[in-house]
């Protein structure tokens, strides 16, 4: 059913990604944020808008053009470093039209609730794996997202949290950062 290099999603989760192996009852797949994640194979379904894409490119063509692309330019570029804090960060949407496919039958209160639920849970994955840093956006609006999205980190311990980066999410997302404790 599966094959290596398919783009999937997770059935109960907000993870795409693509398989990366494929084990006797397991998949592992590379999510679009780089993390390398253990599903079994009833977790997962074909993302198929992605799918449809690949299949008009194969992964060898691609790379096989990028790589005449850099051989012709030669070109010394240096990368700006990113910090330690930059690399390991997740940028959860939190839009309604982000986490559904149709909001339609939803009042306002069930899309608040399904986006603090989404925020919980990315929350609670963020510090199981470890992970220093997550964005949320949330839009302007009138607010309301923002404010409870406030209402729920503060019930967090070991984490601050505060507005992101203006330049590149304007006024609409909240970087929180988790204080890792050393594990000895």
């Amino acid at each position: 059913m599966f094959k290596i290099g398919d783009p999937v999603m997770a059935i109960d989760d907000d993870v795409k990604g693509s398989i990366v192996a494929i084990k006797k009852d397991t998949i592992d797949v590379e999510t679009e944020d780089g993390f390398l994640l253990t599903f079994y194979q009833k977790e997962l379904i074909l993302d198929q808008q992605k799918a449809e894409f690949h299949s008009f490119f194969s992964r060898e063509k691609v790379n096989s053009a990028l790589k005449e692309k850099a051989d012709s330019k030669k070109a010394i570029t240096q990368k700006a470093k990113k910090s330690r804090k930059e690399e390991y960060a997740i940028e959860i949407d939190l839009h309604i039209e982000k986490l559904v496919p149709n909001k339609k039958g939803m009042n306002n209160y069930d899309i608040l609730n399904l986006q603090l639920e989404t925020a919980k849970r990315q929350l609670d994955f963020a510090q199981r794996n470890r992970i220093p840093r997550i964005v949320f956006i949330h839009g302007v609006g009138e607010g309301i997202l923002k404010y409870e999205l406030e209402s729920l980190l503060k019930r967090y311990e070991n984490i601050t949290f505060q507005e992101a980066n203006f330049q590149k999410y304007g006024f609409g997302a909240t970087e929180v950062y988790f204080i890792q404790k050393n594990v000895l």
